[in-house]
């Protein structure tokens, strides 16, 4: 599959002007005498991951712009963090029943800067900070494919529609089963928690131990042949080679649901940067959608380490919501609906 020339590009001049003070800098070497990346890093960032429409194709926020966005931030997790009225009434019928409390997020305080400059967004490509649209294959594709909520009706509906929404784990998200988080893991973008991210490197393989979902990534370093594409993955074949400091890694095979190919290329940049930490940058050419689109972001190092996300153990949602859709069912038939 062919990486479209025009974002790569568009990435790889950005990615020049970040990484150009490398030579004056020093950075920890592996006794092979390639960067290290080990260790711990914290992506939770306020940056967003698409652009807001009024900046338009501006890559860099102004003082005051920057000002607005912590503010914003703070004002929120401000007002989410109030205790709740131990004497309030139950939610009206249908009703936005709310999420968990602020303690449990993590967006970060502040967006991510590269060379000292605070971006509109992660996308950089297209020129907009925008995903693409999806091709009407992809958007067919989309719509069949699980979800997380389910349109607001009354009574058992699937019954009546043919629809399976709560037959059974397998209708539900890959990230309501505990499984997989795609966005935490390729590309990999800052999300609302979870953020963490552990490298252990050696000279033939990298792992990124990703929080969100427990998931491990293996990537072999200099390693030119892919696994056949029988053996995809969710998070694909990933292989990496050295191209001077950056470690460049491409990765096909991918599943998008169980037994479900994915006809999707991922090529990701890893350099040491300048204001300590990793710079990460990314390009993806993927079948379901019109064009291709890219981005970066600057990863942090920090001295905080993942806990285990135990899923499956505290996944009370899953059988709360299959529990409820059989009562719903046995409402319908009680009401003499067959």
């Amino acid at each position: 599959m062919n990486i479209p020339l025009k974002p790569l590009l568009c990435s790889a001049v950005l990615f020049s002007m970040s990484i150009s003070s490398l030579a004056q800098i020093d950075i920890a070497r592996t006794p092979a005498g390639k960067p290290d990346f080990n260790g711990n890093y914290d992506i939770s960032s306020l940056t967003p991951f698409q652009r807001p429409t009024e900046f338009g194709t501006r890559l860099f926020l102004g003082e005051d712009e920057i000002e607005e966005l912590r503010n914003r931030e703070m004002s929120t997790r401000a007002r989410d963090a109030e205790a709740s009225d131990p004497d309030r009434g139950a939610p009206e019928a249908g009703g936005n029943i709310g999420s968990y409390n602020d303690f449990w997020f993590d967006r970060g305080n502040d967006g991510f800067t590269i060379e000292g400059q605070y971006r509109t967004s992660i996308l950089t490509y297209p020129e907009n900070g925008r995903m693409p649209s999806r091709t009407v294959e992809g958007q067919e594709k989309a719509e069949a494919a699980p979800k997380f909520a389910w349109p607001e009706r009354d009574g058992a509906w699937w019954l009546e529609t043919g629809d399976q929404p709560y037959d059974g784990p397998e209708n539900q998200t890959l990230g309501v089963r505990c499984i997989y988080q795609p966005s935490a893991s390729i590309p990999i973008r800052p999300l609302v928690y979870n953020n963490l991210k552990t490298i252990v490197q050696t000279d033939d393989y990298l792992m990124i131990y990703i929080e969100w979902m427990h998931w491990a990534r293996i990537i072999r370093i200099n390693d030119g042949t892919h696994n056949p594409r029988v053996l995809a993955t969710f998070d694909g074949d990933s292989i990496g080679r050295w191209e001077g400091d950056t470690l460049v890694v491409e990765t096909v095979n991918f599943l998008d649901q169980p037994y479900q190919h994915a006809e999707r290329t991922v090529i990701e940049r890893f350099s040491p940067s300048s204001e300590g930490g990793l710079l990460y940058s990314f390009t993806v050419e993927d079948a379901d959608y019109t064009d291709s689109y890219s981005g970066e972001l600057f990863w942090p190092q920090t001295d905080q380490i993942p806990y285990e996300y135990a899923c499956h153990e505290g996944n009370y949602a899953m059988s709360a919501t299959l529990i409820g859709a059989r009562m719903r069912e046995k409402e319908y038939s009680e009401n003499g609906n067959r």
